[in-house]
């Protein structure tokens, strides 16, 4: 009980199939029967030790996992993502529509199911759909409803999403996918707070959040004449900007661990994290599909993964392959230009933070001695004496 994940090797003269089965059963690691060489011994024993490491260090990442700054299921404690927790705490008691802008697979859904859980109408249904997953002509029926008797395959009345999201909390996804058709009667639903089924003559009120969500520049569309103003103005009380992984920082390597967490939990994997030369490669990568990306990327090499370690060679071949000769730079003016030293500074401390503070790991990733990084550390004031 004191020691859980302690290995246990059974040693004894009366070996039997039935009674190695029973030991492995009643949780024993390995079994010796007698007589046997010493060296089987001592193999058991440093497997079994390896074991046991193992299984402490996946508990302990567990829990540094479990401790990362978080909200709702959102994780990181990047500045972005500090800001963003700082804003979602602010609205989430409101009922004012929200608009959440960002990148594909930064996690807009999994705000918008934050707020509704930490909201008012979190014991309400919580509703999703996407508008760019059905044509016009349907959308609206699923939106609105429909009338028994309105088109060929209505042979009966049916509620819509929004009469369904009662008391809850209903989110469009892909907005800005809606058809300029169906645009002005989801306007007019949403200044009236009723819906009109389709062929019903009478309209449906209904009582629900709403939380839209987009990576189309909404602004340009209006420009565009492709999106309505008044439309845009009605869904973009609070707009929940979400900043995309290449720019959170330590939180990818945090991330990556959780899903590596996670992801081995369920399959029961003695996997505890990234060999140095894969950190380095993912640190470089600016995974342009963003969290999901990079979820999926851990869930592939997790099962590809044959060591205890995520190696190279587990990672997908665009993150492998990968060679970044971009320098991003805020301004082309000479005066503001980065020097060599600042631009020293950013780099190894990024590579710092995305470690976790581990000085072995990040020297490592950089090819410098550890007392090296250490030195560079300390001139920079990014470590404690």
């Amino acid at each position: 009980e004191a020691r859980p994940n302690l290995p246990v090797i059974l040693v004894t003269a009366f070996g039997s199939l039935d009674s190695a089965i029973a030991a492995i059963r009643a949780g024993a690691y390995d079994f010796l029967p007698k007589p046997f060489e010493l060296e089987q011994l001592v193999l058991a024993i440093e497997r079994g030790a390896t074991l046991a490491r193992l299984k402490d260090e996946v508990v302990r990442l567990r829990q540094v996992v479990a401790d990362v700054q978080s909200w709702g299921e959102l994780v990181g404690g990047s500045p972005p993502m500090t800001e963003l927790y700082r804003m979602l705490e602010r609205i989430a008691d409101s009922d004012v529509p929200v608009l959440v802008t960002g990148e594909s697979g930064t996690g807009k859904e999994l705000v918008a199911r934050a707020l509704h859980r930490k909201g008012p109408h979190a014991k309400g249904p919580f509703v999703a759909v996407n508008c760019a997953a059905m044509p016009e002509a349907l959308l609206e029926s699923e939106l609105f409803g429909h009338a028994r008797g309105a088109f060929t395959d209505a042979k009966s009345s049916k509620d819509g999403l929004f009469v369904a999201a009662q008391g809850g909390t209903i989110f469009l996804d892909e907005i800005g996918e809606l058809p300029i058709g169906l645009q002005p009667k989801l306007l007019r639903a949403l200044q009236e707070r009723k819906v009109r089924p389709v062929g019903a003559a009478a309209e449906v009120a209904f009582d629900a959040r709403l939380i839209t969500a987009t990576n189309r520049d909404l602004e340009a569309m209006v420009e565009a004449r492709t999106f309505r103003e008044d439309l845009y103005f009605r869904i973009n009380v609070i707009q929940v900007p979400l900043p995309p992984l290449r720019a959170r920082g330590s939180d990818l390597m945090l991330l990556a661990q959780h899903f590596l967490a996670r992801i081995t939990a369920r399959v029961n994997k003695p996997i505890v994290g990234f060999a140095a030369s894969a950190a380095q490669r993912m640190v470089t990568y600016p995974w342009p599909g963003n969290v999901r990306e990079l979820e999926n990327s851990i869930e592939r090499a997790v099962a590809l993964a044959m060591e205890s370690e995520i190696a190279v060679a587990d990672l997908p071949e665009k993150v492998r392959s990968h060679r970044s000769a971009q320098i991003v730079l805020n301004s082309d003016d000479p005066m503001e230009l980065l020097t060599l030293e600042e631009m020293e500074r950013r780099y190894v401390t990024r590579i710092f933070d995305s470690v976790g503070g581990n000085k072995s790991a990040a020297a490592r990733i950089l090819n410098v001695e550890r007392k090296t990084l250490h030195r560079m550390l300390q001139r920079w004031g990014a470590t404690p004496e």
